[in-house]
């Protein structure tokens, strides 16, 4: 017959499928693209910058696209996309200032 383990050593399935919690870090896969003009800010206080971004590697490397970035951003940084494919729309003339 076969050998009984200890209890302390059997382990149940759930628990050895199961991952531990705090010891894996998961990413998504994305792409470097660098900053090449700030166009403006945008939001409703201004807290969001669109900037136009050239791709360095991926499915659309050298697309350059316009993308809303929150936080410090300046010319020649480096953001990570985690997609590609959806561009932020065009900042419109703001309705201050038409006489």
């Amino acid at each position: 017959m076969a050998e009984e383990q200890p209890k302390e050593q059997q382990k149940s399935k759930k628990e050895a499928a199961a991952p531990q919690k705090g010891t894996a870090v998961q990413f998504t896969i994305a792409s470097p693209a660098i900053v090449e003009e700030i166009v403006g800010r945008t939001g409703t206080r201004g807290s969001t910058i669109q900037v136009r971004c050239k791709i360095l590697d991926g499915r659309d490397k050298g697309r350059v696209m316009r993308r809303n970035v929150k936080g410090p951003i300046r010319v020649k940084d480096i953001i990570m996309l985690r997609e590609t494919e959806i561009e932020a729309r065009s900042l419109s003339q703001g309705k201050r200032g038409r006489k």
